[in-house]
């Protein structure tokens, strides 16, 4: 263990701890609307005490990405959360990704009988940070039974927040080089594309929760940004990837874009 994640380790447990999620983290259940399909759009609001912060799908150095337990839904084949772009946190010792204050996410809900209500109950492991990042669990429970079709204003802006597509946001080539490299695994991403704005950040996401991704090391050279990542198997054996499922999301101030796929060079 390096120094770093030590000293973080050490302030982490003397820190005084909320005594519950309820104390800084509050969610709730948002009606939405029908599809012309049927299926159902609703929305996870949550809402944070001053100063505290909650994690992206990918929430950078030692975050907690979120898990949803769907489990005790009823009429509801699949959900997809589309995901606002974050905010990326740079502090002094690390770099985490997420939202402050107030996140609605979106979901989009695949229903089995259409026209019926969907009794959507989720449980959600998350990371919750101030001071200290401490984890946290939410239960939430609500009957989605609108009938409307017309979008929800509130979480029409959120879908509205989402990164651009790679077409959105003017992307004309990305490859993805695979070498060793001190023993270690390296990805090196070379996309082609406008400046996002401020300090660029990408993301580089596998699909394959037991791969460890390092954060990047981006850089931008003219109009190419270039971003070098490390790579490991969580059981130390051999990586395989797909080329056209590596996902890389491009976090910039100006706004985000979202890549899916890359070629090789």
């Amino acid at each position: 263990m390096n120094r770093k994640i030590a000293s973080l380790l050490v302030a982490a447990l003397m820190a005084p701890l909320p005594a519950s999620a309820s104390e800084v983290i509050q969610g709730e259940i948002m009606q939405g609307w029908v599809l012309p399909d049927g299926n159902r759009v609703a929305a996870i609001r949550m809402t944070l005490k001053p100063g505290w912060k909650t994690y992206w799908r990918a929430p950078g150095d030692m975050g907690i990405p979120p898990q949803f337990d769907w489990s005790g839904s009823k009429n509801l084949s699949a959900v997809e959360v589309e995901w606002p772009a974050p905010t990326v946190f740079r502090e002094k010792n690390l770099t985490t990704i997420g939202y402050r204050d107030q996140v609605i996410l979106p979901l989009v809900i695949s229903v089995p009988k259409k026209g019926a209500p969907v009794m959507l109950e989720t449980t959600i492991d998350m990371g919750v940070c101030s001071d200290i990042c401490v984890p946290a669990e939410l239960h939430l429970k609500g009957l989605i039974d609108t009938d409307a079709t017309r979008a929800v204003p509130a979480i029409a802006a959120s879908l509205a927040q989402r990164p651009f597509s790679a077409k959105e946001g003017g992307m004309s080539k990305a490859t993805c080089t695979l070498a060793f490299k001190d023993g270690d695994l390296e990805l090196e991403a070379t996309i082609t594309l406008p400046h996002a704005g401020g300090q660029e950040l990408v993301v580089i996401e596998t699909g394959q929760p037991d791969i460890w991704v390092s954060e990047a090391d981006t850089s931008r050279k003219g109009n190419q940004l270039v971003s070098r990542v490390d790579m490991a198997h969580s059981s130390g054996g051999p990586v395989a990837l797909n080329r056209s499922q590596i996902r890389m999301t491009v976090l910039g101030s100006k706004h985000a874009v979202d890549i899916i796929g890359c070629t090789a060079s």
